[in-house]
């Protein structure tokens, strides 16, 4: 379903972002101060302004209150990154994510009532750490601070077992979500199904069942 976004700051996330929602065919309205990435910007997106966005006035007259969501991504400007976010607050918008630099940042975004706060660089930091930090994980998705999606590649002592076999979900409290094999993904495995060598696990699990099994096949991946 297509949606209507404002993007407020075109730093490398605000433009991230915006050249992200606008493939997948959404309707984006993104907006910076500073001329040179409005520029930027203007190849990639049919409506991008110059404008101040802690002036309510820039807002009103863009309409930003028609929107259903506002991704404030001002970065190091904190102090225009919450005035802008309490602005779309008492404009009625339905949704505002807001992006921290920082823990104090966050609370303050929260105390004002943004609905979502992001932290990119902390949260790419913690994603690189863990997938360096081990040679089986392909990638991940951390769902909470306790529950993570896991990509794991198969280890050799998988080869040829069933899911029955290896019982993943008894001895590990892991489950698996879907086995991508190649260019084919088995969506909702059955236990009869063969692992090999070169597939990809998709698993859901605590930190601690996913350290657990890493422990178990560490040295075998």
């Amino acid at each position: 379903m297509k949606k209507q976004f404002v993007v407020i700051g075109l730093g490398r996330f605000g433009s991230s972002l915006t050249r992200t929602l606008i493939e997948n065919n959404h309707e984006v309205l993104a907006l910076d101060k500073d001329i040179n990435l409005v520029e930027k910007m203007a190849t990639i997106a049919t409506h991008v302004v110059q404008g101040d966005s802690t002036d309510e006035t820039v807002l009103q007259e863009l309409g930003v209150h028609h929107f259903n969501h506002a991704v404030v991504a001002i970065g190091e400007n904190l102090q225009a990154s919450i005035l802008t976010t309490l602005l779309l607050k008492e404009m009625g918008l339905s949704k505002v994510t807001a992006k921290a630099t920082n823990a104090t940042h966050g609370k303050v975004l929260m105390k004002i009532g943004v609905d979502q706060v992001v932290y990119p660089e902390r949260d790419m930091g913690i994603r690189l750490g863990t997938q360096l930090s081990s040679d089986n994980l392909v990638d991940y998705i951390e769902l909470s601070p306790h529950y993570n999606v896991v990509e794991m590649k198969a280890p050799q002592s998988m080869n040829g077992r069933t899911l029955a076999q290896l019982d993943i979900r008894a001895t590990y409290g892991c489950n698996i979500l879907a086995i991508k094999s190649g260019e084919s993904v088995n969506i909702s495995p059955k236990a009869e199904d063969v692992i090999r060598t070169e597939d990809i696990l998709l698993m859901i699990g605590s930190n601690k069942e996913i350290r657990h099994m890493e422990d178990k096949y560490g040295h075998k991946w």
